[in-house]
């Protein structure tokens, strides 16, 4: 399951990558024409870049581009990269970047910094229609660079049979901190923990913003790591992981939540709606519901993870790949990419059509209206990284102390 960990798998070499490449980016191309609005012009052909989670989405871009190809008259081909991070960071070293390409939250601000990135998003027709928490999360010094491509939300899986066996119903479901230790207490026998999720902040991050925190302010230029809401986040989830109701993954032998659901060493995880297709893929015959994450002392709370559309500042014909994204952040392209592998639709105007075609699945949908970014800030993905490793020992640890270790990190990034 490539998707699971799609913000933390570009981790530190996004970052390092866009550091490296500080003098890189050189802008507009001196030697192209120009289209309308500034943009670059000419003949060649678009080249687009994606970091593929497996063949289906492969097979959906590559449909939706040969589409908009034949409509336009402009040749364009898809490279599924084998290391994304690597072959960007690639392209734009030797000035011959893709014209179009995937691009994560993390990596932004380093390529926006450098200048090799189009800042096109305020040309996007549809700008108005994406959610606006994403289009803060793709926007740089103020500028709205790139448009997002679709979007996941964390929210709680429940294995329908175990929870049955347990004795709970519908009425049973936690909507509350409390209520999830309760039903966590019942769902824990034998070899079933009754909540096991991936340590890390893509995960424990929800209970945080359920809590009124977050590691950074939402448009990463204020660090909020050691804040009473963080520590009081924590300090449940270590009284959880105390009392055994609560495990990581990686404790129980699973590599991530859904393993461990599909494989009974879990009753409840907290995963993302790229649960789907592994749960179909690897767990066919496991029942399960997605319920809303259970709100916190302030109210509901979880994280979203997204990903744009970048463009090149580089690229010889900018126009056509804006015109490109336009029609792959349509209605009818993001729903059929949700058809084929299963991301949510970053536009608003596709939510009704979207529930409608996946109604087990509304919750995650539901969560645009309350979900929280991940830090943007550059480097924010190597302090993540470390704080990760932090909470991997939560159990025992003293959640001020790691907190206040993040909140250093963190500061040094903005100062």
């Amino acid at each position: 399951m490539q998707r699971r960990n799609h913000w933390l798998a570009a981790g530190a070499l996004a970052i390092a990558g866009a550091l490296a490449l500080s003098a890189c980016g050189s802008g507009f191309s001196s030697t192209t024409g120009s289209g309308s609005k500034g943009l670059t012009s000419s003949k060649k052909a678009l080249t687009v870049l994606i970091g593929s989670s497996g063949d289906a989405e492969t097979a959906a871009v590559k449909s939706a581009v040969a589409d908009w190809s034949s409509s336009s008259g402009t040749k364009a081909t898809v490279l599924p990269a084998t290391n994304l991070t690597q072959q960007l960071s690639q392209g734009f070293a030797s000035g011959k970047p893709a014209d179009v390409f995937y691009l994560s939250t993390d990596a932004l601000a380093g390529y926006a910094s450098n200048g090799s990135l189009l800042a096109y998003g305020d040309q996007l027709p549809n700008k108005s229609d994406f959610y606006p928490s994403l289009v803060k999360s793709f926007t740089y010094n103020n500028k709205f660079y790139c448009a997002p491509k679709d979007f996941s939300t964390l929210q709680l899986e429940i294995n329908t049979d175990k929870w049955k066996a347990a004795g709970l119903t519908d009425a049973d479901i936690p909507t509350t901190w409390d209520q999830l230790d309760a039903v966590s207490k019942k769902l824990t026998t034998g070899k079933t923990t009754g909540l096991v999720m991936s340590g890390q902040y893509a995960r424990v991050g929800a209970f945080m913003t359920q809590a009124g925190g977050n590691l950074m302010n939402a448009d990463s230029t204020k660090a909020t790591a050691d804040s009473a809401a963080n520590v009081t986040a924590l300090t449940f989830v270590q009284k959880m992981l105390k009392e055994g109701d609560l495990k990581f993954a990686k404790d129980v032998g699973a590599g991530w939540g859904g393993e461990a659901l599909g494989k009974g060493l879990a009753a409840m995880t907290i995963e993302g709606n790229w649960i789907t297709g592994g749960m179909t893929a690897d767990y066919p015959k496991i029942k399960y519901t997605v319920n809303p994450l259970p709100a916190g002392p302030v109210g509901k709370g979880t994280l979203q993870f997204t990903n744009c559309w970048g463009i090149a500042a580089d690229s010889p014909n900018q126009a056509a790949a804006l015109k490109l994204v336009e029609k792959l952040t349509s209605a009818s392209d993001q729903l059929a990419f949700s058809k084929a592998f299963g991301p949510m639709p970053s536009i608003q105007s596709a939510a009704s059509a979207w529930k409608s075609a996946n109604p087990a699945l509304v919750p995650f949908l539901d969560a645009a209206a309350y979900a929280q970014g991940v830090p943007t800030a550059k480097g924010a993905a190597d302090v993540v990284a470390d704080f990760d490793s932090k909470i991997e020992t939560l159990k025992t640890a003293d959640p001020k102390a790691i907190l206040q270790a993040t909140q250093t990190n963190l500061q040094a990034l903005i100062k």
